[in-house]
C-alpha cells in the first residue's frame, strides 16, 4: 500500500532529481523508493524495459567465446 511522505530538501536538489528521473523515464517517487530500498537491502529485481527486451537476442555469441581474450586482442591492436 502506498502512503504519502513529505520531505524538506534543497530546491536545487529537487530540481536535479526531477531532471534525472525524467531523463531515466521514471517518477521521482519511484526513484526515491528504489534508493531507499537499496539502503535497506530489500531491492526488487529491475524491470526489463521494452527497449532492452527488443534488443534481447540480437547478438549471438559462440559458447567458446572468451571475452577476456578478445578484449586483450582488441587492446593489443588498438595500441600497436
Amino acid at each position: 500500500m502506498d502512503k504519502k511522505l513529505t520531505l524538506s530538501l534543497d530546491e536545487r536538489v529537487i530540481e536535479a532529481a526531477k531532471l534525472y528521473a525524467k531523463s531515466n523515464k521514471t517518477s521521482l517517487s519511484k526513484l526515491i523508493e528504489s534508493y531507499l530500498n537499496s539502503l535497506s537491502g530489500k531491492t526488487k529485481p529491475s524491470e526489463i524495459t521494452p527497449l532492452v527486451e527488443s534488443l534481447s537476442g540480437v547478438i549471438s555469441i559462440d559458447d567458446n567465446f572468451d571475452e577476456k581474450e578478445e578484449y586483450t586482442r582488441f587492446l593489443i591492436e588498438k595500441y600497436k
